[in-house]
């Protein structure tokens, strides 16, 4: 029989045990990290045990000040045994369930990369899907850094922030550059809310991002029109472009180029020297954004979910 318990206060280092030593070393300044931020709790985190013997471990993650998870942070098990990644999987979600969640995440990052290092993306892969997860998002993840130049800016683009411009103005200018994405997660929650509706999930989940307001910005175009959203913030891992965003009137002229140089302009004027940006592998557009602007695409990241209900 296969159980599945919380850690106590002095095993948090069972998420690092057996490691090579630089895993160990990466998974233990992350979960100190997490449960200091306070996106990871130790009642979250899990150990699974099958007839007395550790089977694997998993830890449950959601933005600081969230009650309820919405990911997993942290899974590893036996993956040469088959059975063990669905096992451990079914236990965590329903875990989850019971906390209130109604849907749970899991990222997959190729090539293995800092804190997770994921040495077993196929059969992570595999174990995901066999416990009813599905591929949610096909993306990249870019990241600059101060040993690049930060951005020439566009000005062509006159950026007001948010105290100026408005909630009600801000969330309807951001659900337009929603029109047509070619991003999934965007794509599924426009067909789930409508445009406008769009805007307002956006706005309320990066208004959970630690950011100032006067960062949140709309980029007007030389005729005075709203062209461009953008949204730097940091998560508790580090600091983001967040959301960028062109209204379809404006697109093909470069302004997503422009917004993401504005965005590390804004994070480096507050002491980031890393900045790091996600895009659905089929945004080309956004990929050719953080390009021309210095990034490197570290690592590439495929999302998986599955409802709870």
């Amino acid at each position: 029989m296969t159980t599945l318990r919380s850690i106590s206060a002095d095993e948090k280092d069972l998420f690092s045990e057996g490691e090579t030593a630089e895993k160990a070393a990466s998974l233990r300044a992350y979960v100190d990290a997490q449960l200091e931020a306070g996106s990871i709790r130790p009642e979250w985190c899990f150990v699974a045990e099958r007839d007395g013997a550790q089977l694997g471990r998993a830890a449950l993650y959601a933005l600081p000040g969230a009650d309820v998870p919405a990911s997993i942070a942290l899974l590893e098990t036996s993956w040469e045994d088959a059975d063990a990644g669905p096992e451990v999987l079914r236990l965590v979600a329903a875990r989850a369930r019971d906390l209130g969640a109604a849907a749970l995440e899991y990222a997959l990052d190729t090539p293995p990369s800092a804190p997770r290092f994921q040495f077993h993306p196929a059969e992570q892969e595999a174990a995901l899907r066999a416990a009813g997860f599905r591929l949610l998002r096909d993306g990249m993840r870019w990241r600059w850094t101060t040993d690049a130049p930060v951005p020439p800016q566009d000005d062509r683009l006159t950026f007001r922030p948010l105290p100026e411009i408005g909630r009600e103005t801000f969330v309807d200018v951001l659900g337009r550059t929603m029109e047509g994405t070619a991003d999934a997660d965007l794509a599924d929650g426009v067909a789930a809310h409508g445009l406008h509706g769009a805007g307002e999930w956006i706005f309320d989940l990066m208004a959970k991002f630690d950011h100032r307001d006067e960062w949140y910005e709309i980029g007007f175009a030389p005729d005075g029109s709203p062209a461009a959203v953008s949204m730097p913030a940091r998560n508790p891992s580090e600091a983001v472009i967040g959301h960028v965003g062109v209204v379809p009137e404006h697109r093909r002229r470069g302004y997503a180029t422009a917004v993401v140089a504005r965005g590390v302009a804004v994070l480096a004027a507050a002491g980031a020297t890393s900045v790091v940006g996600d895009c659905d592998a089929a945004n080309t557009g956004i990929a050719r954004a953080f390009a021309a602007n210095g990034f490197d695409n570290f690592v590439n990241r495929r999302e998986f979910g599955r409802s709870l209900g």
